[in-house]
């Protein structure tokens, strides 16, 4: 069996920002890297593109990222894809509130990519174990 590239979506309303996380997680890694800058077009390429991980901001316009994240878990397409929450929301109430929607983990801004790599290669690491 080849392995193939691990492939992870970022969706963060702030493009820059997207273009940044890219770059530096490129650099560090050898994941094959999409975003999204919308809720709904997240949500989309999470079905078409069927990512190893989901990196979610929560503050975004419109659909904010505990909307998208509880679509995400509540369709058969997008289920099981682990979500790592990134946001610079550092309260417990909206940590517990990600828990509570089944994410994998929970992040602050401003991220260390080193950290952020780690997190997805531990995410990564479970998620193809023999239990799961």
């Amino acid at each position: 069996m080849l392995n193939r590239r691990s492939s992870i979506l970022l969706i963060d309303d702030e493009e820059d920002y997207c273009r940044l996380i890219k770059m530096h997680l490129e650099g560090v890694s050898d994941y094959e890297f999409y975003f999204a800058t919308t809720g709904d077009e997240g949500i989309k390429l999470s079905r078409e593109l069927r990512p190893d991980v989901i990196l979610l901001d929560i503050m975004m316009p419109g659909m904010n990222g505990f909307e998208v994240l509880e679509k995400l878990k509540k369709d058969a397409e997008t289920i099981k894809i682990p979500v790592i929450m990134l946001s610079a929301r550092d309260d417990e109430k909206a940590k517990l509130k990600a828990a509570q929607l089944y994410d994998e983990s929970y992040i602050t801004k401003p991220i260390d990519v080193h950290i952020l790599k780690e997190k997805i290669d531990e995410v990564l690491t479970r998620r193809k174990s023999p239990a799961n």
